[in-house]
């Protein structure tokens, strides 16, 4: 890619919030369950809790450009972290704005001046 642009930063964010929404779930390894699978009956299942269901696993490229986006994290305050993070798990505005104190045009100019952030340092601008 020759030049970074906003939007091509937003995508990959996005692609890569996609991308840990698959990963497998975290277990503690070197345990198992020997007891067998319980049948239950279908009215038993009612109050069972619901199963998640996940899409196929990420290929091992989705997870290579998943931690280069995590390793562009680190360019960025806190706060423009979790913006940033929250947009690319397409959260709302109004939830961004509740949670970052502040009007929708705020929390979006901050969400540009931290993609603008990224963008610059994968293009080498040097910033003063």
């Amino acid at each position: 890619m020759t030049k970074w642009t906003i939007e091509d930063v937003a995508a990959r964010f996005e692609e890569a919030a996609s991308t840990s929404r698959r990963l497998p779930p975290v277990r503690v390894q070197g345990y198992f369950n020997c007891w067998p699978a319980i049948v239950r009956n279908e009215w038993e299942t009612f109050a069972a809790d619901e199963r998640v269901y996940r899409s196929f696993p990420p290929s091992p490229d989705a997870i290579e450009r998943m931690l280069e986006v995590m390793r562009w994290v680190q360019w960025l305050t806190v706060e423009q972290r979790h913006l940033v993070w929250m947009r690319a798990k397409r959260y709302g505005w109004r939830d961004i704005t509740i949670r970052f104190a502040c009007d929708r045009t705020t929390a979006w100019r901050h969400w540009q001046r931290a993609l603008q952030t990224v963008a610059d340092q994968l293009n080498g601008v040097l910033v003063a």
